[in-house]
């Protein structure tokens, strides 16, 4: 590179993916993927699953600490009330269904698109101070726009959001009109923190790009989704779900014959793998307990798979061993919590919305252009540019 604001890398210094590099600084938390850990601010991310709900670490991206009793009250039941959408935004609700079908993140978009004029949203360099408003409204309008985009699908009215309820339960009911079952409320409340955020993702950087143009928060999350929809990030909790069933359908039940059938046909293993953990991925042992303490036979039998998937895997390809991710036991908790398949990749962003939210604040503090260089390796420049033929 020759621009000035390089940092000097040449092609063969620059990663395939930017893997490795660090692009600034965040307080908001890390992944240390050689030691199988993650954190959010200073407490362990599974820690905090184990033993405190979504609101409280919602609260926690928010302040930057936990909140007390009272604390946690009022910040709950502040979110509570931007769960409403604008009757605009409710309004163009059916016809959103109707044209995205089943993929509701695009409808989630669209819907978005529409929210953050409604709430008059203005870019984050002209109103700093709204940030943290804009922020709180848009998490807690996604899942009324999520659940109300599914129902619409299935031909049922949307069902109106409870300002009585905590997040989790508040989903599980808008799903379904169900009251939830406390265990299952627990078990998604575990889900929801242990998903909140993951370092610097594909979908976490394209938010704090778009942040640091100085754009509007709901423009910020707009443009995370379009990454975050991509199959290899948010999109596999399902799929790998369905490895479960392409196991009985397709090898006889033997997840050594698919595992070997697959990696002959140079496919991937869904729920298996991941980017920066070479270890066990912490969210995925998480998960599988969190799955058992739900119970029935579908916990017990994806741990079975896990167990011989890894171990195959092992012996085929022994110098790139692959653990379950938290994609593998996401979907059995989610499905264990009544949860319909279609709805585990919107459930994710549920979640992740709040940690796009905090990173998009955060970048937004900085007030400069995230505007890295390339190395041009195309045809040697300049050349005549030729005439134009007759």
């Amino acid at each position: 590179m020759t621009s000035t604001d390089s940092i000097g890398a040449t092609a063969g210094q620059v990663p395939p993916g930017l893997r490795g590099v660090a692009v600034t600084s965040t307080r908001i938390g890390d992944v240390r993927g050689d030691e199988g850990f993650y954190h959010y601010s200073r407490y362990s991310a599974v820690d905090l699953a184990r033993t405190r709900t979504f609101d409280d670490v919602w609260f926690l991206f928010v302040h930057g600490r936990l909140p007390d009793a009272r604390e946690a009250a009022e910040f709950a039941a502040a979110t509570a009330e931007r769960r409403a959408l604008p009757d605009a935004v409710a309004a163009q609700l059916p016809a959103i269904a109707d044209t995205c079908g089943p993929d509701l993140l695009a409808g989630l978009r669209t819907a978005l698109s529409l929210l953050g004029p409604q709430h008059g949203m203005r870019p984050l360099w002209d109103d700093p101070a709204a940030g943290t408003r804009d922020a709180a409204t848009v998490c807690a309008a996604t899942p009324t726009v999520l659940a109300a985009l599914h129902r619409l699908r299935h031909g049922l009215d949307p069902v109106a959001p409870r300002t009585d309820l905590s997040s989790a339960a508040n989903w599980l009911w808008m799903l379904d009109g169900a009251e939830p079952a406390p265990a299952h409320v627990r078990a998604l409340d575990a889900y929801l923190v242990a998903t909140v955020d993951h370092g610097f993702n594909a979908s976490t950087f394209t938010a704090r790009v778009v942040a640091s143009t100085g754009a509007d928060v709901a423009s910020c999350v707009v443009a995370a989704l379009g990454a975050f929809a991509g199959p290899l990030h948010g999109g596999a909790p399902d799929r790998a779900l369905e490895s479960l069933d392409a196991i009985d359908r397709d090898a006889g039940g033997s997840p050594e014959r698919w595992v070997a059938d697959r990696l002959a046909a140079g496919m991937r293993i869904m729920g298996f793998g991941h980017a920066v953990y070479r270890g066990p991925d912490p969210r995925s042992a998480l998960l599988r307990e969190v799955a058992a303490e739900l119970g029935g036979p579908l916990p017990a039998r994806a741990a079975d798979v896990e167990r011989r998937v890894a171990a195959t895997l092992a012996e085929l390809r022994p110098d790139h061993p692959l653990f379950a991710n938290v994609e593998f036991h996401a979907g059995v908790v989610m499905e264990g919590c009544g949860i319909p398949r279609s709805m585990f990749t919107p459930t994710f962003a549920v979640s992740r919305v709040v940690g796009w939210c905090a990173h998009v604040l955060e970048q937004a503090e900085q007030r400069r252009l995230i505007r890295p260089s390339a190395v041009y390796d195309g045809p040697p420049a300049p050349e005549p540019v030729p005439a134009r033929g007759r």
